[in-house]
């Protein structure tokens, strides 16, 4: 498995494998890998002949406020299970690779719209450092296919927006969820938890599953959001939002819309947790 971490290294390798006649397949992750990851991988294996896997904490989409420094890092691990994975190249550059002039003079890319609320009303800042290390990623490995999780769900749509505006020769697969047996999303962050409170987590997926199944018994929706938010209240969680959008776009629906997800963004003693649940209205 190499091991790359130039901006032109990546860019020669790609375009080796491009002369080849070979599909490359792009996993974007900041590391600390977990069986979420790993699904992701072996997802994106299917779809062309070359996987590659960048490994990268972002500091432009970190506000000053939260866990750059502190952030779960396990490089030589991480390398070890994607190895085993298969994967044929770990893209990892180091920040000043990325941002030689520093994160704050360089170009931004900002996708308006779905990018300034939820995640982007309560972390000022924070798709624009996802754009913009994206689209370097991109710029670098090249691929024909990227891969993302649906836990980050804001995200996946900025991306595919980004991608359509810009018009790039990208496919975006996203692939669902990956939980715990009690129903936690997996995430880097959980290390994060001590015992209690990772017993608590798991009552944010429980309440989005109580919110889904209330409306899919006909319940107005904004009760059923109002419902959620007590009970998650209740079980110890601060609130950033609970919210039931459009699955295409995350506007509000209106009564004809029927691909909706539940959203909700909470802390537990201070540790941040996202999570969503999609489906389907049955049309009565």
């Amino acid at each position: 498995m190499l091991i790359i971490d130039s901006v032109l290294g990546m860019q020669q390798q790609a375009r080796d494998w491009r002369l080849a006649g070979e599909r490359i397949v792009f996993v974007p992750t900041m590391g600390n890998l977990h069986e979420g990851h790993m699904a992701l991988v072996r997802a994106a294996k299917k779809f062309g002949q070359r996987c590659v896997v960048s490994i990268f904490v972002n500091p432009k989409q970190f506000g000053p406020n939260e866990d750059f420094a502190t952030y779960p890092r396990s490089f030589e691990a991480d390398c070890a299970r994607l190895e085993v994975e298969g994967v044929d190249c770990v893209f990892a550059p180091g920040t000043e690779t990325m941002y030689p002039e520093g994160k704050d003079a360089c170009t931004s890319i900002t996708v308006p719209g779905i990018s300034d609320e939820l995640e982007g009303q309560h972390r000022p800042g924070f798709f624009t450092g996802v754009a913009t290390v994206v689209n370097k990623l991109f710029n670098s490995v090249q691929p024909d296919v990227a891969v993302f999780g649906e836990k980050d769900y804001q995200q996946c749509l900025v991306i595919r927006r980004m991608v359509r505006d810009l018009d790039m020769p990208i496919e975006i697969i996203t692939q669902p969820t990956v939980r715990e047996t009690d129903g936690l999303a997996l995430s880097s962050r959980n290390i994060y938890l001590d015992a209690e409170q990772r017993q608590q987590a798991v009552g944010l997926n429980h309440c989005l599953k109580v919110l889904v199944a209330a409306i899919g018994q006909h319940s107005d929706i904004s009760f059923a959001v109002i419902h959620a938010s007590q009970a998650l209240e209740q079980a110890g969680f601060e609130i950033d939002y609970v919210v039931v959008r459009r699955q295409s776009d995350l506007r509000v629906p209106v009564v004809t819309d029927t691909a909706l997800v539940a959203l909700a963004a909470v802390r537990l003693a201070g540790i941040r947790l996202i999570d969503n649940l999609p489906f389907e209205l049955e049309i009565p």
